[in-house]
């Protein structure tokens, strides 16, 4: 009896302890959690993890907008403003440390287009001179020649402009407003959060295919029919960076020696509207003599220019005899381009038909949107895309695709004429358009309109292709001469 009841005592003690010390680990894992630091916010940069340049160092929110202290995505991107650099938004995001810049910059042809788009709104017609290049009308249903080329500026060429990232293409696609020269791009991606001076390949995302700037690397455009392009096959990622192959010709005699864009081309002139370089700028002793152009300092009896690199590079001023020959007014490129851009006739066709059969062989032709197209539709075993192409300034479809094709496309020797000045100089045909329109009934509403211009579209331009004259530049200058003579009507005797 008393060996049952102890035993009885000792289980209950047993009990007892376990109780207790089950109670005392509850209580210390209890104050563990009381200890515990609360849960951080994770910010912006929890999820976005960038690198920010020195003079950007702010909050994401000062240009972003959002909230910063929210702990989920949806709060936390309320009001976001995802491109704040954008023309639309800048006023609000970049102003208050760049007033004067964004100020310039709105009224910049970069921003407005102002010259290209009047020149060829006028060659079909168009009165008004436009203030900026989103004044161009949208017409559904064009009943005239101008209507239909302003269909063609809004849904086909306005794809380089700083309200827009640029076509699907990996070297072309780029930030928007002052994000599109000042942040890098590659492979379509944003590369860093870091903006810095504008460098080449922003440049050159828009000026490619066939336009100035592209000529300056050497590169000229291959035909866009898929038997006349190379290479056939490669093993290459992106071996169409730019949307079509190109020819690597001579570059530009200032980019072999390793000049940018900007070291002739400065922020002033691009974003404020100043005067751009001449080659005597540089070049003409007298002319250096009254002012030096930024970053060009003289050194002794010599004249240096130091790149945006910190390289210095000498200077050579004109000492051929040819160059104070007054008997005829000459431009530098008139001798001094090595080759030139020649596209002759430029055919521009919008079709609303579903047929894209003709096109096959035509599907690579700048336009990522005309490649995507004809391709999906050139498989039968694809549900057809509709025949529609996007406004390229609000970004809304409409009926038809404008396909595009040239008469001819040479470089091998640049064309001369005049310029205002009586001048000869380097010419290309930049006007010469030829516009039509099947609709989606098959009908021919417009045959080749085309464009009214006295010089057969031909302007005046500046290759940037610059090289040594070499030993036949006074024959390019004469046989120009000379032709221009035959083409003077005879006098007629009194």
């Amino acid at each position: 009896m008393e060996y049952s009841c102890l035993r009885m005592m000792t289980r209950f003690l047993f009990l007892l302890l376990c109780l207790f010390l089950f109670t005392a680990c509850r209580e210390d894992h209890s104050r563990e959690d009381h200890n515990q630091p609360p849960a951080q916010l994770l910010r912006c940069t929890g999820c976005h993890a960038v690198e920010l340049d020195t003079n950007h160092r702010l909050p994401c929110t000062s240009c972003h907008r959002g909230n910063n202290e929210a702990q989920d995505k949806d709060t936390a991107h309320v009001q976001l403003v995802a491109r704040p650099a954008h023309p639309d938004a800048m006023q609000t995001a970049c102003n208050s440390c760049h007033e004067a810049e964004v100020a310039q910059v709105a009224q910049s042809k970069h921003f407005t287009l102002t010259d290209s788009t009047n020149s060829f709104r006028k060659v079909f017609g168009a009165i008004d001179t436009l203030k900026d290049f989103r004044e161009v009308p949208i017409k559904d249903t064009p009943e005239s020649g101008l209507d239909l080329a302003d269909d063609l500026l809004r849904r086909r060429c306005f794809h380089c402009h700083p309200y827009t990232a640029g076509d699907d293409y990996p070297a072309v696609r780029r930030g928007v407003g002052c994000s599109a020269c000042h942040l890098s791009f590659a492979g379509g991606k944003l590369q860093s959060h870091m903006f810095h001076k504008p460098r080449d390949p922003q440049c050159l995302s828009c000026h490619y295919g066939n336009y100035v700037g592209f000529d300056y690397y050497g590169r000229f455009e291959h035909d866009y029919n898929a038997e006349y392009r190379t290479p056939y096959t490669t093993k290459e990622e992106h071996f169409r960076p730019y949307g079509v192959e190109y020819h690597q010709l001579v570059p530009d005699i200032h980019q072999q020696k390793g000049l940018s864009c900007r070291d002739c081309h400065s922020g002033q002139e691009l974003m404020g509207g100043s005067g751009g370089p001449s080659c005597a700028s540089c070049h003409s002793e007298p002319t250096l003599a009254k002012n030096l152009p930024p970053r060009v300092e003289r050194r002794g009896d010599a004249f240096v220019l130091q790149d945006g690199d910190g390289r210095d590079h000498p200077v050579p001023l004109l000492r051929h005899p040819a160059h104070f020959d007054s008997s005829e007014k000459i431009t530098c490129q008139a001798c001094h381009a090595q080759w030139a851009f020649n596209d002759l006739g430029k055919h521009f066709l919008r079709s609303d038909i579903d047929d894209v059969d003709p096109w096959t062989l035509l599907a690579t032709q700048g336009s990522s949107e005309v490649e995507n197209l004809v391709e999906h539709n050139s498989n039968p075993e694809n549900t057809e895309l509709s025949q529609v192409m996007t406004d390229k300034l609000l970004g809304t479809p409409r009926p038809g695709v404008w396909y595009k094709g040239f008469t001819m496309r040479r470089w091998e020797e640049p064309v001369l004429g005049r310029d205002s000045d009586g001048a000869i100089t380097t010419m290309r045909p930049l006007l010469d358009y030829f516009l039509s329109w099947v609709d989606s009934e098959e009908k021919i509403r417009f045959n080749s309109i085309t464009a009214i211009d006295n010089r057969r579209g031909f302007r005046p331009y500046v290759p940037h292709t610059t090289g040594p004259a070499g030993v036949l530049y006074r024959k390019r200058i004469d046989f120009f001469i000379e032709e221009e003579q035959k083409q003077q009507p005879n006098e007629t005797p009194p």
